[in-house]
């Protein structure tokens, strides 16, 4: 990996810029220089122009699917998408909620795997895909969320459901409760197994927001998403994600299927450290749903390439404040940093570090006092806030008059 040599910061009395990607670490302090940054600015643009345009990307491939998306996992860049915010039927899509809400209640310490699940009527009269559990059995939390990933037992959703909520209606809202909070904007899930309902409905870019959080949270669990088969009351069932066998960097996730629905799948698949998530729905075949889904994720890891720029917490740069009890504060980032760029261009990545002018005390830690900008070939790639890395109190008297004085003297 080339190390990046470019970064200027542009903003009005701006203290310092940085630039510090991996294995490279440039501080430019600019404190009433002109001559300098103007001649510094001249050598930047200078080499910006020497270095080679990056190779144009080609669109996407075609896609014959009534909606669909590609995301980066780790920057959540869309790469390829078609009506990824149309609202459409789900299917067994559903059911990558449905266990996501169950992972989330063994996180919180309210169910266990262990714990043993009494079979309702209702559950067992299920209709669709089934891991055939019967009525008035007890099964455990764990051997059901296999059933309703692995065989996507819609037995095993409504018999989760009633046992976390009381009743399927009620766990629907949970379903709903987590989908706001990770931004589902345009869903709404009525029941736990994506049977049709004229009120169930999500988008490709919802699901894959839910598909990323499961994969993200619960690593432990997503391994299930990859098991080939599992076996249940004599029964040996398959999982219906032909991607499993066909492309070995696909580690999961769901696939779906009604009348209305058409065939939909979720893929996820990890090569060389990137990951990306596919979503189609509304395809005209099982094969279907696989061999476009394989071509997404082809194009993606074809033409992109993702890095990670700057770690959470981890101190970019040293700011200075006035009247505080510190002179320095660490600046840095709330969440690790990633860019999601076509292959071969990370050289002419462009990093600058934008602060507030005069930063004054008392700051508390988390505060944004500026931003760092991404850019690549003067587009911008990503922006993120920056914000304090610890809190800075107001300085004693003397501090304060001292800094006050020399700030009328700037």
């Amino acid at each position: 990996m080339q190390p990046i040599k470019r970064g200027i910061a542009t903003d009005k009395r701006v203290e310092s810029a940085l630039l510090n990607f991996p294995h490279h670490y440039l501080r430019i302090t600019l404190l009433n220089r002109p001559l300098i940054l103007i001649a510094f600015t001249a050598l930047l643009l200078f080499c910006s122009l020497s270095l080679s345009a990056a190779r144009p990307i080609p669109a996407a491939p075609k896609i014959a699917a009534t909606g669909y998306l590609l995301i980066d996992f780790d920057s959540g860049r869309a790469l390829a998408e078609k009506s990824a915010d149309q609202a459409l039927e789900p299917a067994s899509l559903t059911k990558i909620m449905t266990a996501y809400v169950v992972f989330r209640e063994i996180a919180e310490g309210n169910i266990t795997l262990k714990e043993e699940v009494l079979i309702s009527e209702k559950a067992w009269r299920m209709v669709g895909s089934r891991m055939f559990i019967e009525v008035g059995k007890r099964v455990k939390v764990e051997t059901l969320l296999r059933g309703l990933i692995i065989q996507s037992g819609n037995d095993a959703s409504v018999a989760l459901a009633e046992h976390i909520a009381g009743s399927e209606s009620t766990f629907a809202q949970l379903m709903n409760n987590h989908a706001t909070r990770l931004g589902m904007s345009n869903t709404n899930f009525v029941n736990s197994t994506g049977l049709p309902h004229k009120d169930h409905y999500t988008t490709a870019r919802d699901i894959a927001l839910v598909a990323a959080a499961a994969i993200r949270e619960f690593p432990d669990f997503y391994k299930w998403y990859g098991e080939k088969s599992f076996l249940y009351n004599g029964i040996k069932q398959h999982n219906r994600n032909k991607l499993l066998w066909r492309d070995k960097s696909v580690d999961g996730m769901k696939t779906g299927h009604t009348e209305a629905a058409g065939y939909c799948l979720v893929a996820s698949a990890k090569r060389d450290n990137m990951r990306l998530i596919s979503v189609v729905l509304g395809t005209r075949s099982e094969n279907a749903r696989a061999q476009e889904s394989q071509s997404l994720l082809n194009y993606g890891f074809r033409f992109f390439e993702t890095h990670k720029l700057y770690s959470a917490n981890e101190a970019l740069s040293h700011a200075r404040i006035w009247k505080g009890d510190k002179k320095a504060l660490a600046l840095g980032l709330t969440e690790d940093l990633y860019v999601t760029i076509p292959r071969h261009s990370y050289k002419n990545l462009d990093a600058q570090m934008v602060l507030e002018p005069k930063l004054l005390a008392p700051i508390t830690k988390g505060s944004t006092l500026g931003h760092v900008s991404i850019t690549l070939e003067g587009k911008s790639v990503a922006q993120v806030p920056l914000t304090a890395l610890e809190k800075v109190a107001e300085g004693n008297l003397f501090q304060q008059l001292k800094d006050h004085v020399l700030l009328w003297l700037e």
